[in-house]
């Protein structure tokens, strides 16, 4: 096997606070164990079009603190394609990188196995979503900080909730994972969180409405995971409007503001744990896995497995919510 000597990093998909972190963390460890580095601009369509550039450590000065990320990330179709992906190999072997680290979701990691298994190339993934829906490791980069920013933004809300007696439904983001939903109805003292891997279970507003919504609260608000499974919070209006037409709904969708923000404490030093295990793993020769977190210990997950199976949600924390919203 080819020693590693030049390390390729890019962000792709959607940004996620922490990215920067990460980005600077494999810089520095790279460096420190005497590995050239390249910044790879907007994601795999920079390796495209060749937007690649020399990073030493001054490169990541200061940004450690800073929310998206520096290397910017772009959807790129080319590289779906094979030409895509060999004219992206030929601009990387041209820079000299000869390993390269991924920091990004499910789409991006799944882009990397496929190049890796194509051109035999060293890949080691971070995991970087606020969605936390990656399989094989605890925490994602990103996710802490989208929680806080959905706690901020419900804590606000209930101010004027509780002026008038309404149902607030708060669409959060999360794909097709309530890991944002549920934590954040706990933390925000919600009474109750409608997410998808229920969904099919049972019919969730009818239990919210026979069971939490009641007439001792004068307002409640519930977080809703953005998925065609639970339809939304404006697809759960319009239900209400004409299910139970005696109550008044507000909806608000938070959007991209839990995109943005500065990284809390806990997603830096995710970050940085894992930008500093993805330069040990290339050095001790491991290749197509993702860096995670397991019980606060640093786990490699086979590609395979993290982008294949999907993450649970604990079952224990939807009672917590259900006993706690009474």
């Amino acid at each position: 096997m080819a020693t590693v000597k030049c390390v390729g990093i890019l962000t792709s998909g959607g940004d996620a606070p922490g990215m920067n972190a990460a980005i600077r963390a494999v810089t520095r460890a790279a460096i420190y164990n005497g590995l050239e580095v390249r910044g790879i601009y907007r994601g795999y369509k920079g390796l495209v079009y060749n937007e690649i550039v020399p990073f030493k450590t001054q490169n990541v000065s200061n940004i450690i603190q800073q929310g998206g990320t520096i290397l910017k990330t772009a959807r790129s179709e080319e590289f779906r394609t094979e030409e895509g992906r060999r004219t992206a190999y030929n601009n990387m072997i041209n820079a000299g990188i000869d390993a390269l680290v991924v920091i990004g979701g499910d789409g991006s990691l799944t882009g990397a196995r496929i190049f890796a298994e194509e051109y035999n190339i060293p890949i080691i993934g971070l995991p970087g979503t606020i969605d936390n829906d990656l399989y094989g490791t605890d925490l994602t980069i990103g996710y802490d900080t989208a929680l806080n920013t959905i706690l901020d933004c419900v804590d606000k809300i209930r101010d004027t909730a509780s002026s008038h007696e309404r149902l607030f439904f708060i669409e959060v983001m999360g794909r097709d994972a309530g890991f944002l939903a549920l934590n954040g109805a706990i933390a925000a003292g919600a009474e109750a969180a409608i997410i998808p891997e229920i969904a099919t279970e049972v019919d969730q507003l009818a239990e919210l409405i026979q069971n939490g919504f009641r007439k001792s609260k004068n307002s409640s608000i519930v977080l809703v995971a953005e998925s065609e499974l639970t339809g939304g919070a404006m697809g759960l209006a319009e239900r209400v409007k004409v299910e139970y037409p005696e109550y008044d709904v507000r909806v608000t969708i938070l959007g991209h503001i839990q995109r943005g923000g500065s990284p809390t404490a806990t997603d830096r030093i995710l970050a940085s744990r894992l930008g500093n295990a993805a330069i040990e793993a290339l050095l001790e020769g491991q290749r197509n896995i993702i860096v995670g977190v397991q019980n606060d210990e640093i786990v490699n997950v086979p590609f395979i497995k993290a982008i294949k199976k999907e993450k649970p949600i604990n079952r224990e924390l939807l009672n917590t919510l259900r006993v706690l919203s009474i």
